[in-house]
């Protein structure tokens, strides 16, 4: 695959999690990716493709209305996609959730093997994690 079909791949993934598409978030990812999150908040880490499952199910359940994603910019270089993204949604709880990414995927085969995702940890934990 080249640089091309990688950006795409990295758009079908985003669109696919603001359509809270669980199966496609699945089928995106190799059977040895993994997704990773910055920081030290419960819902940080390095995750296999079964902990993405359930994780994924989690984070967009608590969106009732949805958590919409927009990609501002996309660089790519060899096996690798660069996107700044934000979101936007109303948490279960009622509060906003609008929050800014550095996204850096990486690709083997038209699958994403890595995920790793940057974003603004205080206000993720405060509105995802209840704070604390």
């Amino acid at each position: 695959m080249g640089i091309e079909e990688n950006k795409q791949l990295a758009r079908d993934f985003v669109d696919a999690i603001s359509r809270a598409d669980i199966d496609g978030i699945l089928n995106a990812y190799a059977d040895d990716g993994e997704s990773w999150t910055i920081g030290t908040m419960p819902i940080s880490g390095r995750f296999g493709k079964a902990d993405i499952e359930a994780a994924s199910k989690g984070v967009l359940e608590v969106f009732p209305e949805g958590l919409q994603f927009t990609i501002h910019r996309m660089t790519a270089e060899d096996d690798r996609v660069a996107i700044e993204a934000s979101s936007d949604g109303l948490h279960a709880s009622g509060k906003r959730y609008h929050n800014v990414y550095h996204f850096l995927m990486r690709v083997r085969d038209g699958k994403i093997v890595e995920w790793n995702e940057y974003m603004d940890t205080m206000h993720a934990n405060d509105v995802l994690c209840g704070g604390g």
